[in-house]
């Protein structure tokens, strides 16, 4: 049997589930199929075990856009809290306030290296390197050698598997570029005054201090955007894994086959596919044959999986999440759920998620759950925040293409592919951070999603979803001010082509 509809959306991510919420309140023919059998949301769903809520990657409901903000409380009215943001760096066997504290990273730090990283600071920005082509020359300009060292160069390469000298200037450029550090400084001696809080004017993008959070994880979002998306008068299928996508040009006309945990498939036919899924999953599904195949047979992802432990004791600590960049221990980031939100933890205990960046296949990635548990708990000790007698429980969950890596053949590939697919198939959408490979934020994924239901709704491509990026105000009317919304895209680390 054939199931025929108008749209259909490959992926339950916040991508794939916004565009399935617009076009269904225009048009109810929508289809969605999912890979998981259990969760909607993809890499923003909420876990359960036992009693326990885990929020995979940790998700901040905070924009620039206020659309997307107004359909997060269309789609959930009534379940936002507002939670503060707080966070702090552990480093040399100390921890950081993020935002910095002044006197209290003098104090970690000591007389003798904070002069010394004033003083890397000054030469750097009087005796730049010109034209800087990595990573590290690009911090080492802005911030100086030594604040480099610290709290730049360990979790960077734990997050992206690869050398600070190997990445490109580019991501620095666009990733931190928010970054101030004349207004940090000014901020951090503000806080550090009793009883004085920053100055008004201009605010460090990346040091926003509260956040709204569905009381019961991210997860709880896009539940309700599943459960809304069927109202009126969706479907969403979970458990389905594409297997084949075709489309008949003369009829404009696509066929995609499913394949269930069964090994049974199931057949749509549909007028528009939205696609979410990876780039390079996605192109190998494809017939005809796109010819930009091996473009997209090179593309790169970058994965991590968390580690949750659950500790008997409550209030361990205020902080969302720590960074860790104590090159001593694997593990990258640590969260601590309760502070997320109450309700993700039952009372009398806590509980943290300790993340590992890997590749999908690499050791760390394959060792087994129970060896990945030991690992979390000796290094949950040796960076002092919990004993392991302390931990009465434990689970693993694995997130496989978290992240698209940028290696230098990157934007040359999509290039190719979306010029082909653009060509090749014109009823054919792609959007998120996997559909399109850009490291897009949740808010963004959605805007792509937005913009792409008009799109359709439209019948013409009225918004082009490649101008989507982390900096733009999305609030102005029209085709234009659609357009002129965040014209360059959040980079993530681009290796550096070999020199010839």
């Amino acid at each position: 049997m054939t199931r025929n509809v108008d749209v259909l959306v490959i992926g339950a991510g916040p991508a794939g589930l916004t565009a399935a919420y617009c076009l269904t309140k225009e048009m109810p023919s929508v289809l969605v199929i999912e890979k998981d059998p259990v969760y909607v949301g993809g890499i923003s769903r909420t876990v359960r075990y036992k009693d326990f809520l885990f929020d995979i990657g940790g998700h901040r409901f905070f924009s620039k856009a206020k659309e997307v903000v107004d359909l997060w409380r269309e789609i959930l009215p009534d379940d936002f809290i507002e939670r503060p943001r707080l966070s702090r760096i552990y480093y040399g066997g100390k921890y950081y306030s993020y935002p910095l504290s002044a006197f209290e990273a003098l104090i970690n730090l000591g007389v003798i290296r904070s002069a010394a990283c004033v003083l890397s600071y000054g030469y750097a920005r009087i005796n730049p390197i010109k034209d800087p082509k990595t990573f590290h020359q690009w911090v080492r300009n802005q911030f100086g050698e030594k604040l480099f060292s610290i709290f730049f160069k360990t979790y960077t390469e734990k997050v992206w598997g690869m050398s600070c000298d190997e990445i490109s200037a580019d991501w620095a450029a666009q990733r931190i570029k928010g970054l101030d550090l004349g207004v940090a400084i000014k901020n951090a001696l503000m806080r550090s005054l009793p009883g004085r809080k920053p100055a008004g004017g201009k605010v460090v993008k990346t040091l926003i201090e509260s956040f709204q959070y569905p009381r019961k994880g991210p997860g709880m979002m896009w539940e309700a955007a599943a459960r809304k998306i069927q109202k009126q008068g969706g479907t969403l299928l979970k458990g389905r894994e594409l297997k084949t996508l075709s489309y008949d040009a003369g009829r404009r006309l696509w066929t995609a086959e499913a394949v269930l945990a069964d090994g049974t498939t199931e057949r749509y036919t549909a007028s528009h596919v939205i696609s979410s899924a990876p780039v390079r999953e996605l192109v190998e599904a494809l017939t005809p044959r796109p010819i930009s195949l091996l473009h997209a047979r090179a593309l790169r992802y970058r994965d991590f999986l968390t580690v949750a432990l659950m500790v008997r004791k409550e209030n361990l600590f205020p902080d969302n999440w720590i960074y860790v960049h104590d090159p001593k221990v694997k593990v990258g980031r640590v969260q601590n759920f309760s502070s997320w939100s109450p309700e993700m933890v039952p009372p009398g205990l806590s509980c943290l998620g300790l993340e590992y960046f890997c590749f999908e296949g690499d050791q760390l990635w394959d060792s087994s759950d129970a060896d990945l548990v030991a690992l979390a708990k000796r290094e949950i000790a040796q960076i002092g925040l919990v004993e392991e007698s302390d931990v009465v429980d434990a689970c693993v969950v694995r997130q496989p293409k978290a992240y698209p890596v940028y290696d230098d053949a990157y934007r040359h590939n999509m290039e190719m592919i979306r010029r082909d697919l653009e060509t090749s198939f014109p009823t054919l959408h792609l959007i998120g951070r996997n559909g399109m490979h850009k490291y897009n934020n949740q808010d963004h994924a959605m805007m792509t999603a937005m913009l792409t239901a008009r799109n359709i709704l439209a019948g013409e491509r009225l918004y082009d979803v490649w101008d989507v990026n982390e900096d733009a105000e999305y609030h102005e009317a029209g085709v234009s001010g659609a357009q002129a919304a965040l014209r360059s895209e959040r980079l993530v680390p681009q290796r550096l082509r070999a020199a010839s």
